[in-house]
């Protein structure tokens, strides 16, 4: 048996990918440890824009260089996976002859034996297939990688969708839903086990259940459950489970939303009223050209009901500064949203041109600097109502979850992704908590007897 270490790059869904192997590899006898001890390190990648294609790259690399210099055991064995290994694995044999093994995304049930072969030195260079068919189910052994207190839940895999800028149906191939007792099985047992919050994640988790449905409408306003599963029926089961606990509904579509849906966010009280829904745009011309089947009237009447239907709802929304084609009028129309529509977490990001995309192959490419510009100024703007609307939350009682000693998340906060409440050291880890904000600057929230982040740089 043999002493394995993991490095996990990119977003939750790769997380996940990444507890499913080390379960296996447990599982199969072999131990986990650190990078600098291990007999074998598996990076597991992501390939979504080319900062995150360079940042796995750049592990690899150093992974390699660790080897040469002696930091780790000579043996040592370098295995890539996920999204890099599935999109490039052929070209990267050669490009880098530090990786011993690539395997694609469908492999994850299999590191097992294929860590056993590359161990023994009988495995092969690559293990991909074509298109991908994986589905996480739960009879998966996982290890988790997060804090024991809190979870993401995998309820599909693979997009249906084609936006113009993103290469992910390619990759992950088509969305396919896991069966919801599999899912309510997986849930159960996690809270059994004293997680106190279920992130629910998928490429599109509105888009849940919809790949089974005789009808394959794609937009609707009416009621999912007639229909069969759905996002709104698996949150009421989710919400039905006994304990004390959080539920969290990541990456969800604004094309799929339906007015049961909302109404099952306002009703369920185990579910944050937290709404994260990456926009990327209101302008009408760019929506179009993104693909991203909604318009910008569908937009704001989709903003506005939520806020009516759902008490205190936080909205968490992305931007994509710079598409080819956009315009200085279609960068004010979406500055003019972003200020009108003040939402409570937000991030804009300037477009990433991705070989293998339809927007990569538009004409009117904005210049990168164009791009960089634009977007920060958006950020400059989302800053400032952040810092508005954190003032705003001074006075208020707050439940939340204590992450670690001194840090919390309050119901807008999604795990490494937003913002943080810093909160009395002596609240213990893994527990909810009743807390008054008393300061605020932008996402950072501060309570009576926490201790100042800034103390520490002033005495240095």
């Amino acid at each position: 048996m043999a002493n394995i270490a993991i490095i996990s790059l990119g977003c939750a869904k790769n997380l996940v990918d990444s507890e499913i192997m080390v379960g296996h590899l447990l599982a199969a006898g072999h131990t986990r440890t650190t990078p600098e001890q291990a007999d074998l390190l598996i990076i597991n990648t992501c390939a979504f824009i080319d900062p995150a294609k360079q940042e796995a790259i750049d592990t690899i690399i150093a992974a390699g260089r660790a080897r040469e210099q002696g930091t780790v055991p000579p043996h040592q064995k370098l295995l890539v996976a996920g999204c890099l290994s599935q999109r490039y694995a052929r070209d990267l044999t050669t490009s880098l002859p530090e990786v011993d093994c690539f395997i694609g995304v469908d492999l994850i049930s299999r590191i097992a034996p294929i860590a056993e072969n590359l161990l023994t030195g009988r495995a092969e260079k690559t293990y991909t297939t074509p298109v991908s068919t994986y589905l996480p189910d739960y009879s998966d052994p996982r290890h988790l990688l997060t804090p024991p207190h809190t979870a993401y839940l995998k309820i599909a895999e693979g997009c249906n969708h084609a936006c113009a800028y993103c290469a992910i149906p390619r990759i992950r191939g088509r969305h396919r839903s896991r069966p919801q007792e599999n899912i309510l099985r997986e849930a159960r047992a996690l809270i059994a086990s004293g997680v106190k919050e279920l992130n629910l994640i998928a490429q599109d988790t509105t888009y849940y259940g919809m790949d089974k449905w005789t009808d394959r409408a794609t937009k609707t306003s009416g009621v999912d459950s007639t229909r069969g599963e759905s996002l709104a029926s698996l949150l009421r089961e989710l919400n039905a489970i006994p304990g004390d606990f959080w539920i969290r509904v990541l990456y969800t579509h604004p094309a799929h939303w339906s007015r049961e849906l909302i109404d099952t966010f306002a009703t369920c009280d185990k579910i944050v009223k937290y709404v994260d829904i990456p926009l990327q745009h209101i302008s009408d011309h760019i929506l179009a050209e993104q693909r991203r089947m909604t318009d910008g009237a569908y937009i704001r009447r989709l903003i506005e009901d939520m806020r009516a239907a759902i008490p205190g709802l936080g909205l968490r929304t992305t931007f994509i500064s710079g598409l080819p084609g956009e315009t200085e009028d279609d960068h004010a129309e979406l500055r003019d949203f972003i200020r009108h529509y003040r939402f409570e977490r937000a991030g804009v990001f300037p477009y990433s041109k991705e070989e293998g995309t339809l927007a990569a192959k538009m004409p009117h490419q904005v210049h990168h600097a164009t791009r960089k510009r634009r977007a920060n100024e958006l950020s400059m703007i989302l800053g400032g109502i952040a810092d508005e609307i954190g003032q705003a939350t001074i006075g208020r009682t707050l439940r939340v979850l204590v992450d670690a000693p001194g840090i919390a998340r309050g119901p807008w906060d999604a795990p490494d992704v937003d913002g943080s409440i810093h909160v009395p050291r002596s609240l213990p880890v893994g527990q909810f908590a009743e807390v008054t904000i008393t300061d605020a600057i932008a996402y950072e929230l501060f309570t009576d007897g926490a201790e100042d982040p800034s103390d520490d740089s002033e005495e240095a």
